[in-house]
């Protein structure tokens, strides 16, 4: 099946945009707090470190295979089939209980976790049957909402509290969860074959978005350890600012929206890709069966797991697909930024692999 080259630069942006906010912002700042006190911010450096060298990785090479798939394909192709496989199988399997969790962060602001979660899979999986442009407009309405009530939340934030502990030991699982918030930025080279100029394009979107990111991440985890210290780990972002709650709870809902929508896009175009290799069934290279059976598997997910269990599996499947992504990209000759990404995404993934 043969897919159009419609999204812009913009559109790739605010899909990257989309994927990370939502979820970094409303679903894990409590439980990275919770483990690292106020070294949270050590570990959000941590964290940005590293996707700032899988995102080079993975920008070199979506530029050099603009290819739906993303790393099963870079892996197959510089590495061997059954590092593609194994990136591949990581990629469906940590981005489905990815989804699974922005769907239940959907229903836990809107008070019935699994029924609203449900119900936003469903829809949402309509939506990307009518076609990708359709769906990139929608995130980009989301993204720019849910940056307008950041911004709100900074600015009419509560006095400050007494700070949260340093807890060092901590650091690095908290890293490994806040790595789960910056997972999107690649999202972009996952839908190669319907963006624009993808040599060129790729690239540019995925730095772009992350550095966006990493700015959002920051400013909000200054404002929001200045503003509940040691409650953060218990509280949500509508408690920074009482003031907004009512509005921020609608905006987390936007957010976790705007996150599932694009992890469904980059799900079902793995496993079509994959379909296309006989690495699944063929049927699923049928792009709407695939979009199908992904929002089937999501659902079933999120019957079983909790959000907390949802983000741990997520976050080490993901640390060793762009383990591979690193390792693939070192093959292109660049050295220095994919040894720091592989061996960052390797010491992650075991700081994570306790918790599930």
């Amino acid at each position: 099946m043969q897919l159009t080259r419609s999204l812009t630069l913009t559109d790739a942006v605010f899909v990257g945009l989309g994927s990370m906010i939502g979820a970094g912002v409303f679903a894990v700042f409590a439980p990275a707090a919770a483990a690292a006190g106020s070294a949270l911010l050590v570990s959000l450096v941590i964290a940005g470190v590293i996707a700032c060298c899988n995102a080079l990785s993975s920008a070199w090479l979506a530029a050099r295979y603009p290819q739906s798939g993303g790393t099963y394909v870079y892996g197959r192709e510089r590495l061997g089939r059954v590092w593609g496989d194994l990136a591949g199988w990581a990629f469906v399997l940590g981005k489905t209980a990815s989804c699974a969790a922005m769907a239940l962060t959907v229903g836990t602001y809107a008070g019935l976790p699994a029924p609203v979660a449900v119900a936003a899979i469903v829809a949402l999986t309509v939506l990307n049957l009518t076609g990708v442009q359709k769906s990139a407009l929608v995130t980009r309405i989301v993204v720019v909402v849910v940056l307008l009530v950041l911004g709100a939340t900074v600015v009419t934030a509560r006095d400050a509290v007494q700070p949260a502990e340093f807890l060092p030991t901590g650091i690095l699982p908290a890293a490994a969860l806040l790595f789960f918030a910056f997972a999107g930025y690649a999202r972009i080279a996952t839908l190669g074959e319907e963006v624009r100029e993808p040599r060129r394009t790729i690239p540019r979107a995925v730095v772009i978005s992350l550095a966006i990111t990493l700015v959002v991440y920051a400013v909000v985890a200054l404002v929001a350890l200045n503003a509940l210290g040691a409650d953060l780990a218990s509280s949500t972002l509508a408690d920074v600012s009482p003031a907004l709650a009512p509005v921020i709870r609608v905006a987390a809902c936007l957010a976790a929206l705007g996150s599932l929508l694009s992890l469904q896009l980059g799900v079902s175009r793995t496993a079509l890709a994959m379909a296309r290799d006989r690495r699944l069934p063929r049927q699923l290279a049928d792009l709407r069966i695939a979009e199908i059976c992904t929002g089937l598997a999501a659902i079933a997910l999120v019957l079983a797991v909790d959000v907390t269990r949802a983000i741990v599996f997520s976050s080490f499947c993901v640390l060793l697909y762009y383990a591979i992504a690193n390792a693939s990209a070192w093959t292109l000759g660049k050295r220095v930024v994919p040894a720091i990404g592989l061996v960052g995404c390797l010491t992650l993934a075991g700081a994570v692999l306790w918790q599930l």
